[in-house]
């Protein structure tokens, strides 16, 4: 099951045999919060299957959504560096399945192959600049650039366009720091002005976005 997750590309097979013999795999139902912010836990969760959002909550109910992750990614890793509380909360957003690794068996094999720690170093780097840029994007730009970046963000090449995975309404609002209202008006004049489609929660970004609402 690991041979193809980023983390542990490039182990020997009988690295790999050891995690999973370890680690337990763990079926969550949708909306199944994982992790709570401030939890004193240091395991490390790989998404075997399934989708997940990491978010922040205010006293006042509201989140703040920092990230979703699919198949192939990982959670709680800083947990395993530092052994401090959790700093986010973490739900599945269908059903996932994730394998769970505690701090002390990822540590040995960390020992025995130190190149996981490069593997757990570039994906870090990436998520300090993303929540770098989504600081800036809050500060800076007007709803609809936050709406534009989120959609861009979330947007992968297949046969030469650029498509989001599934999003609704919601989750971009909740990633752009905006409304639900306000996310529909934007994604309705986009579709109105040809720029994007949207069929089965996938949006599909037809040219490049303009500049301003």
């Amino acid at each position: 099951m690991l041979e193809n997750i980023p983390l542990f590309s490039g182990l020997p097979e009988e690295a790999l045999t050891k995690i999973e013999q370890h680690g337990s795999t763990k079926s969550y139902k949708k909306n199944t919060i994982v992790i709570n912010e401030g939890d004193e836990t240091d395991s490390l969760y790989v998404i075997l299957s399934g989708r997940v959002k990491v978010f922040l909550s205010g006293e006042d109910g509201r989140e703040a959504v920092l990230n979703h992750q699919g198949p192939g990614e990982y959670f709680g890793e800083m947990a395993l560096i530092d052994r401090q509380p959790r700093a986010a909360s973490v739900m599945t957003l269908e059903p996932s399945k994730l394998m769970i690794i505690s701090r002390s068996d990822f540590m040995d094999c960390l020992s025995a192959n130190p190149e996981i720690a490069m593997n757990l170093i570039r994906p870090l780097n990436s998520r300090i600049r993303m929540l770098a840029q989504n600081v800036s994007s809050l500060a800076l730009l007007d709803v609809y650039g936050r709406v534009a970046r989120t959609l861009l963000q979330h947007a992968e090449k297949e046969d030469g366009k650029l498509i989001t995975g599934k999003l609704t309404q919601q989750e971009i609002a909740d990633m752009a720091g905006a409304s639900r209202a306000m996310v529909s008006r934007i994604l309705t004049d986009l579709r109105t002005g040809g720029y994007i489609s949207i069929e089965n929660k996938r949006i599909s970004i037809h040219q490049k976005l303009p500049s301003h609402w």
